[in-house]
């Protein structure tokens, strides 16, 4: 089977079962990654689906969606009806340009995009086109892999990979103690906070609310997690700040913020209702005023330095100037 074959799309409505050898350049991608990847349009609960009820296989045997595969391995992937799962229909128009208007940095390795509020990183739980799936559609050709998330409400940068070494590279990275990627993001804070410069250290835990809806809190029997905030400016009796995390935890900053007393401006999960409500009404902030500003790392083993920027959306910008 050629390398352009590993890539193919499969055809509309029901496919046939398929047996693919694992490419050098695929080694050490998670089995869940590699199917999304031949299942081009399938979301990722279909995807864990599959890998659950046992129709997926590796070498013959069952396998666990984490499980990293290794070059030369079998993957049987079963027959999917991608017109049943609702797949088939691509991004509209207008949202792949303004997508395509995105993207801040591109070269052979990476493609980074300043993600809009509102998109999420990727598709599953009733969203169909996540942003990896709309730079799929965008660039055909590329087998594009998202290197991290952010979340749905929040802006700024995102990067994905072009090549699995990248992608290798970058995920050991943010797996590094106090930051083998440099993130740094600004933020509006709901009050004045008392110095102008604070470290959170504070463990975070995961839990689920009914409904599944994640919710994560201050916990010691959380994972360790740390940020420092540095006000920037104080307008209009709030906390204008840069926030640099030093670990990558769900809702991080949101949650740190509420726990010092000055959560997210707009934080509609974690912040304040009626704080919420006046910065609608007085400044019209309708969002999460949190962006990712900046992610400095290198690759290569260090030779080869990225620093990457995004600017601030236009609606937060003029909020700030109506404080």
């Amino acid at each position: 089977m050629t390398d352009s074959e590993h890539r193919r799309t499969p055809p509309a409505g029901k496919s046939s079962v398929r047996l693919i050898k694992v490419p050098e350049d695929r080694a050490g991608q998670r089995l869940d990654n590699f199917l999304l990847g031949q299942l081009k349009g399938a979301p990722r609960s279909l995807v864990y689906k599959l890998v659950r009820s046992g129709q997926v296989r590796v070498n013959g045997g069952r396998a666990k969606a984490e499980r990293k595969l290794e070059a030369g391995e079998e993957v049987r992937v079963p027959p999917v009806n991608l017109t049943e799962v609702g797949e088939k229909t691509p991004p509209p128009a207008n949202f792949l340009q303004r997508m395509e208007q995105a993207i801040v940095f591109e070269d052979a390795r990476l493609l980074v995009i300043n993600k809009p509020t509102g998109v999420a990183s990727h598709g599953g739980s009733g969203i169909s086109h996540g942003a990896i799936e709309t730079m799929r559609a965008l660039r055909p050709n590329m087998n594009l892999e998202l290197v991290h998330r952010l979340d749905r409400d929040t802006s700024g940068l995102l990067i994905m990979a072009k090549k699995r070494s990248a992608l290798s590279e970058l995920q050991a990275l943010l797996r590094e103690d106090h930051g083998g990627i440099q993130k740094r993001y600004l933020t509006l804070l709901a009050g004045r906070m008392p110095d102008g410069v604070m470290s959170v250290d504070a463990p975070l835990h995961v839990g689920l609310r009914q409904g599944g809806e994640r919710h994560v809190q201050v916990n010691q029997a959380g994972k360790p997690s740390l940020s420092h905030f540095r006000v920037l400016e104080r307008r209009g009796g709030q906390s204008y700040c840069e926030v640099r995390i030093e670990t990558g935890r769900t809702h991080q900053i949101r949650v740190h913020a509420q726990h010092i007393g000055h959560p997210v401006a707009g934080d509609d999960k974690y912040g304040d209702p009626v704080v919420n409500k006046r910065f609608r009404e007085q400044i019209g902030l309708k969002r999460l005023f949190l962006h990712a500003a900046t992610l400095e790392f290198a690759l290569d083993g260090g030779k080869t330095p990225y620093l990457l920027n995004a600017p601030l959306a236009p609606e937060l910008t003029e909020a700030l100037d109506r404080l």
